[in-house]
């Protein structure tokens, strides 16, 4: 083979994988794209092990909905108004890298507050109904009896939430949510770094939301087994919870 055909064939091959990279690129900034849920503050509605995609296109486009975030614009583009319910990515407003997903609480406008446990918003408490869970809630490596509980909106969305039963947040000052900004917390009450912390997290901007969790497409539980021993996968699989719509 001549060096001019094997440069050809080397051109051409680069020419493939630059595309192809392309394509991916464009996918996973536009359309969906691939979380790993690497802690128990979304429990139990999301459970450390679990794989989600997340649509990019729900709520517009920013800066932040590409790799690297690299600081082109400091606007969204096609942007659509989430809703409360809605299990949103977003980068964390202390470093604008970190990638959180919590559930949106309050909009602009609203008034956030916890009295004895109860949630209110917009001084209205929230209407929420005792569930059975048969297991403890994961906080970190502790396992911690709580009260977990149906919990329904204003908008009329019903999503689970978990409370300790020691109750470490049982009482909160009233957060007024700016405009442009919106007010996330965990469906695990009493062991999430959320809006309620405000040097920590605090209220998100528009610009740093990322999308919407979509469908749970892989879940194996790491304390049982990894990923990568496959002779052991059968173990740790939560079949039960392989393309779960979120």
């Amino acid at each position: 083979m001549s060096k001019k055909k094997l440069f050809i064939i080397i051109l051409d091959n680069f020419k493939t994988l630059v595309g192809a990279l392309l394509i991916a690129i464009l996918i996973r900034s536009l359309l969906i794209q691939p979380f790993y849920i690497p802690s128990s503050s979304m429990e139990p509605t999301l459970l450390v092990g679990d794989r989600i995609f997340v649509s990019k296109f729900s709520y517009g486009y920013s800066k932040h909905s590409f790799p690297f975030s690299p600081n082109f614009s400091n606007k969204r583009y096609f942007s659509k108004q989430p809703k409360q319910g809605d299990l949103v990515v977003f980068k964390t407003p202390s470093d604008n890298r970190t990638d959180y997903i919590k559930r949106l609480i309050g909009l602009p406008g609203d008034e956030i507050q916890f009295k004895n446990g109860d949630l209110f918003i917009n001084e209205k408490k929230i209407k929420r109904e005792l569930v059975e869970i048969s297991e403890p809630i994961n906080c970190g490596n502790l396992s911690l009896e709580s009260i977990t509980f149906m919990e329904t909106l204003p908008n009329g969305v019903k999503h689970f939430a978990s409370y300790n039963k020691i109750g470490t947040l049982m009482n909160t000052k009233m957060y007024k949510v700016p405009n442009n900004h919106y007010f996330l917390m965990g469906d695990n009450r009493d062991c999430s770094k959320d809006s309620r912390f405000m040097n920590e997290v605090g209220y998100v901007k528009n610009l740093n939301l990322v999308g919407k969790a979509k469908l749970i497409f892989f879940s194996n539980d790491t304390k049982k087994g990894s990923l990568f021993k496959l002779w052991n996968l059968h173990h740790s699989l939560r079949f039960e919870r392989l393309f779960k719509k979120l």
